[in-house]
């Protein structure tokens, strides 16, 4: 439940609307329906600290949260930003999952080719591994972003800039609510950037670029930059190469028609009016950046390696899309390149300025920000994005803080995926074709006969919090359009604003003759969470290079979400392979399930099981098997252990899947 809420605007004066704020020039189906959630303002939630990296985080933080609800704790915390880059779904329609690989069995090391085994089928990507569904329809996209643009508008500094990356599915729509929200005259560029080659496409023209739309609100820093001369500029313009082999441009070095003049003497025989005094000319002379005409005339010499290059237009063709075999590549669907990043970041930032990014993603904002000196903060509600981004800071050595927003984001894993298997967990929940999409599904009462299902649609912040707004829709817009049969509809919610206030606003309607059960979605949620267990012991204390080491050895490992996926997968194989030659062949975890683990860490700080975590040794396997030691890439295998030079307190383990568990380890360890 909120704590309370933030205003969207800062000159809304509490208890009173100011409609002014909400002009509305972009107009659709729903856009009126958003005023209510903009005049009540952002919901403020608690947030738990959970992780601390490094000595010195200062104002670095990963949060995993809603975006809206992100910058509310940012707001009530006076935190302003410098630099927004968001990368947002596109409104495409698409599904981007994560390939999920077996690890080597340290156990079961002559099986090398266990570590290769990709579960690779759509049912498990699915579900399983599927970071976010793209999948909107325009009305409710264009409501979402706009009051995400609000809430980061609201954590804006006077003179920040913001970037907004979209394709053509709906950057047309976009670009006139940010002009609503940000003010056309602070809109500076529409940036084309060439993402892919050129390829055929039987319908239409090829698309090869994403659009990019760049704002900027008062003196904001813009620093200019450029990019090399490609090769068909070159060989036209630095046609000269002198003895060196470097390539040079003749300048004139005339003066005549120059506005001011300039300097009239002769020149080895030449007289002329000249842009520089006689002892420039000497000098130039000197170090032989003098080129003479036939004629006998002096030109200056410009050679290639000290030209900045050309200033970076709105067309860029010169930055690559992240391909397989790059080394920042991190294995993720929608991994945006760090020289994209770079030129953003540079252009419109300051060293020390904070740099946010509320749909993290990769992590690439925040991991090219800590790079060039900046402060980051990087947002995003999925656990793959938030661990992806921890990871590769962790690989650079950076310091920051890890938050969780308590907005119900934490109760799962992915909105898409959860939405998926709660349909699978409400008991007798079914589709039915006498009710419209308003509602999930009907459960049959025994009393009551057919029961419409209400759950609130967790990729729209907007429908999570039930408040008195969204429980009057449902009497206006959803209940009026059930079979005059309905006695009883069932409402699910993930939070409530107060459930006595909003009994007591059903009991005072009189508009429905309808029964309304309200149940919390959060027990629900809570079985879609399946617990991890691990055997372990700690050896004995050892000395290694000098140092008193702790072992830690994972014995075994069981993950019920990892092998009920699995287990669907080869259902899934054994039935398709059905009749074809090529026999399937399934998928076998050991009885140790060490291939099954992704990531350990230790905290030798703190030993209380929902204490802030200090990763004071952690390892994490690549799909190959190698491993990664606090950070450092190593080119042996997992050897099974853990080890730390302090006394480890607790374990924290990671399956492939991405979930973690926390195991407090023996006291006399």
């Amino acid at each position: 439940m909120a704590v309370r809420y933030i205003p969207f605007y800062p000159d809304t004066i509490e208890g009173q609307a100011i409609l002014n704020n909400f002009k509305r020039t972009l107009r659709y189906h729903g856009s009126e329906q958003l005023s209510d959630d903009l005049r009540r303002g952002m919901p403020l939630f608690e947030v738990e600290e959970t992780e601390r990296v490094g000595s010195e985080p200062q104002d670095n933080a990963i949060v995993r949260g809603e975006c809206v609800s992100a910058c509310a704790w940012l707001n009530h915390q006076g935190k302003k930003v410098d630099l927004v880059y968001i990368d947002p779904p596109f409104a495409s329609g698409a599904d981007y999952a994560k390939q999920v690989y077996l690890r080597r069995n340290p156990k079961l090391a002559a099986q090398v080719k266990t570590a290769e085994q990709e579960l690779a089928s759509d049912e498990l990507r699915a579900f399983e591994e599927k970071m976010y569904g793209d999948v909107w329809d325009k009305e409710k996209y264009l409501n979402w972003m706009y009051e995400n643009l609000v809430a980061i508008k609201s954590v804006m500094s006077d003179t920040a800039s913001i970037y907004v990356h979209l394709d053509y599915h709906i950057v047309h729509y976009m670009k006139v609510l940010m002009d609503e929200i940000f003010g056309d005259d602070s809109f500076k560029n529409e940036i084309s950037w060439k993402r892919q080659t050129a390829h055929s496409d039987s319908t239409g023209f090829g698309n090869v670029h994403d659009t990019i739309l760049y704002y900027a609100l008062g003196e904001h820093v813009f620093n200019i930059q450029y990019a090399d001369y490609d090769e068909e500029y070159i060989e036209s313009r630095y046609k000269h190469t002198d003895k060196g082999g470097r390539r040079y441009v003749d300048r004139d070095l005339s003066a005549k028609g120059l506005t001011g003049g300039g300097y009239t003497y002769v020149w080895k025989g030449v007289a002329g009016l000249w842009r520089c005094p006689k002892t420039r000319m000497e000098e130039y002379d000197k170090l032989g950046r003098l080129y003479y005409t036939k004629n006998g005339t002096p030109r200056y010499k410009q050679y290639l390696d000290e030209m900045q290059g050309i200033p970076v237009q709105d067309l860029w063709t010169d930055i690559n899309a992240v391909n397989s075999q790059a080394d920042e590549r991190v294995d993720y669907a929608t991994q945006k390149p760090e020289a994209l990043l770079e030129r953003i970041i540079q252009t419109s930032s300051d060293e020390g300025m904070l740099v946010a990014d509320f749909f993290g993603g990769s992590g690439v904002t925040a991991a090219v920000a800590q790079r060039l000196g900046r402060r980051f903060l990087h947002v995003d509600v999925g656990i793959n994005s938030v661990q992806t981004a921890r990871d590769r800071l962790m690989g650079q050595k950076a310091s920051f803080t890890c938050y969780e927003v308590k907005d119900g984001v934490q109760l799962y894993r992915n909105p898409v995926q959860t939405m998926d298997a709660i349909t699978k967990l409400i008991p007798g929940l079914k589709n039915e074709d006498a009710v419209d999409e308003f509602w999930e599904g009907v459960i049959t009462d025994s009393q009551y006969g057919m029961v419409p299902v209400y759950i609130p649609n967790l990729m729209d912040s907007t429908t999570r919090l039930l408040t008195k707004d969204l429980m009057n829709r449902i009497l206006r817009e959803g209940i009026p359009s059930l079979p005059s049969s309905v006695k009883k509809v069932i409402v699910y919610y993930v939070d409530i604003d107060d459930i006595r206030e909003i009994r007591k606003f059903i009991d005072e309607d009189d508009s429905v003759d309808v029964k309304i059960d309200l149940r919390d979605l959060k027990t629900v949620l809570d079985n879609t969470i399946l617990a991890d267990t691990a055997k372990f012991h700690v050896d004995e204390p050892d000395y290694g290079q000098g140092d008193m080491l702790y072992h830690v050895v994972i014995d075994a490992f069981l993950s019920e979400r990892v092998a009920s996926k699995i287990d669907a997968y080869n259902q899934k194989g054994m039935v398709n392979s059905a009749g074809k030659k090529k026999p399937f062949s399934p998928i076998v975890l050991s009885d140790t399930g060490l291939e099954t683990i992704e990531a350990l860490s230790l905290d030798c700080t703190e030993a209380a099981q929902d204490a802030i975590w200090h990763s004071d040794s952690e390892i994490k396997i690549d799909k190959l098997g190698y491993v990664v030691e606090n950070g450092v890439r190593t080119d042996h295998f997992w050897d099974g252990t853990i080890a730390a030079t302090q006394r480890p307190l607790r374990l924290r383990i990671r399956n492939i899947c991405g979930d973690e568990s926390v195991y407090c380890l023996p006291a006399d360890a």
